[in-house]
């Protein structure tokens, strides 16, 4: 049986990591390549580096990082934001990622996923999925870094491109983003049930039970955090141990 994941993330903005709650009111945290440096040193399972620059520069500053971070840290790299086109997803794999997060080009370009798995593999595909839990209960993916509804559901969506060859799921609530008030597991559970792949859940995690609550009850292959680590005393060896410990199965 696979081993379950730890994986840090950060949020990019114009070459500064930035902090986001519930896609908004974003604050500085700092630079990414130190923070990347402790994540590896800390044993972390996978980076996930995600850009929301809106400036041609910004995504310059995105493939200069990349190439660092590859160039310092040993743990496998998953990078997304604004990635569009082949070209696009072949520069960062050039520069160092490992895997590319593709979000609203996944529904806006026709045809992207299936391509890029073909051409790269369906392990180095990862499709993000955002959404929001509407007050009647129903789900909503959106796109445009949470700004524009989709009408798609995401248990549906995950299904299709899973269907196109992605070869994992990052699973992201902007409900509970920078919240701390734990996962959203039934969602997560929903989409895990659905399709074959491997599912990343992220958005809310804050305790160390919530990485158990999230690999355990909603059976994510991997959860995703980055306020826990940013703004309390917690981190992945912390998180390791108390996984450990509770006999669920990560890396020792």
């Amino acid at each position: 049986m696979l081993k379950k994941r730890i994986i840090p993330s950060l949020l990019l903005k114009d070459g500064r990591m930035v902090k986001s709650v519930q896609f908004g009111n974003y604050r500085d945290t700092g630079h990414p390549i130190t923070a990347a440096r402790i994540y590896d040193a800390q044993r972390a399972d996978e980076l996930v580096v995600l850009d929301i620059s809106a400036s041609k520069e910004g995504r310059k500053i995105l493939f200069d990082i990349a190439t660092q971070m590859a160039e310092e840290c040993f743990m496998p790299l998953c990078i997304g934001g604004g990635i569009r086109s082949i070209e696009d997803i072949q520069s960062l794999l050039r520069d160092g990622a490992d895997k590319i997060a593709i979000n609203t080009a996944a529904i806006e370009v026709e045809g992207l996923i299936k391509e890029a798995a073909e051409k790269f593999g369906c392990s180095t595909i990862v499709v993000s999925i955002d959404y929001i839990k509407h007050d009647d209960g129903s789900y909503e993916v959106f796109t445009h870094g949470g700004t524009k509804a989709t009408g798609k559901d995401p248990v549906i969506w995950a299904k299709e491109v899973a269907n196109k060859g992605a070869g994992e799921i990052f699973l992201m609530s902007i409900d509970r983003d920078g919240t701390m008030k734990g996962l959203d597991l039934e969602l997560t559970k929903s989409v895990v049930d659905a399709i074959n792949i491997p599912v990343i859940t992220a958005g809310g995690v804050g305790t160390l039970d919530d990485f158990r609550l999230g690999m355990e009850e909603a059976g994510a292959s991997a959860v995703s955090a980055a306020s826990i680590f940013h703004f309390t005393d917690q981190s992945p060896i912390k998180t390791r141990k108390y996984l450990v410990d509770r006999g669920v199965n990560v890396r020792a």
